[in-house]
């Protein structure tokens, strides 16, 4: 056996890796109470502030003030509108459960027979996306009751907890979103952004919040670790 597999076998994966380290000049990690098996809050990080991707739909929604406006359509309750939008004429809400009071009460991938065409100037889908089991024909059924000029807004987290109260169907890249929405919404002008990088990444998997980030750290964006992506999508107007 040659001197450098007799080494790595008296030494061991760990102390190998850490003397490779040593001698490349690369980093060693000091895990401190980041080494467990479970995150530090299992609610997103809600009972110790801001959950890390709520800062980056914050982001995402701030950016597009402009496009709520007029007749909006939200997802569950009309908070979003309330506090993003400007000159709206009539804020709606949409949901399957009849416990949040929505205007409409039903499926979205089955609202063709309830809700109207070209009925609102916006459409707002807050962490949404990844509960829709039947995902395009919500997102079809999204974009039909869209105004022309209109837009739908939409965001999901990637990287993070998923939600153990319920069905946790899609965490895509956004590479992914936009294979979908080109599929669904042909011809339309989508727009695809991802938002995190890795600190903000660990953060929102370990359940810790916003608050405990910089805004320096936070405001690093890194498509290779995804936390939230958002989309827009402007409804052709001819």
């Amino acid at each position: 056996m040659p001197l450098t597999a007799r080494l790595k076998t008296w030494l061991g994966p760990r102390w190998t890796t850490r003397a490779r380290c040593v001698l490349r000049g690369l980093p060693i990690p000091w895990w401190g109470n980041l080494r467990r098996t479970h995150p530090f809050s299992s609610y997103f990080g809600f009972e110790r502030g801001t959950p890390v991707d709520r800062y980056y739909l914050a982001h995402f929604l701030d950016a597009h003030r402009a496009d709520i406006t007029g007749d909006v359509l939200e997802v569950q309750v009309g908070d979003i509108t309330r506090r993003y939008g400007h000159q709206v004429r009539r804020s709606d809400t949409i949901d399957i459960e009849p416990q949040f009071h929505p205007t409409w009460c039903c499926d979205l991938a089955t609202a063709d027979t309830i809700i109207p065409d070209d009925h609102y100037d916006c459409f707002i889908l807050p962490n949404t996306l990844s509960f829709l089991r039947d995902l395009d024909a919500c997102l079809r059924q999204a974009l039909r009751v869209v105004r022309p000029g209109g837009v739908v807004l939409g965001t999901t987290a990637v990287l993070g907890q998923m939600n153990g109260d319920g069905k946790d169907y899609w965490h895509l890249s956004a590479e992914g979103w936009q294979v979908v929405a080109e599929r669904v919404w042909p011809g339309c002008n989508v727009t695809v952004r991802a938002y995190g990088n890795c600190l903000s990444a660990t953060a929102a998997v370990m359940g810790l919040a916003t608050e405990e980030l910089t805004t320096a750290e936070l405001d690093v964006m890194d498509p290779k670790f995804p936390v939230l992506v958002g989309i827009c999508c402007r409804k052709p107007v001819a």
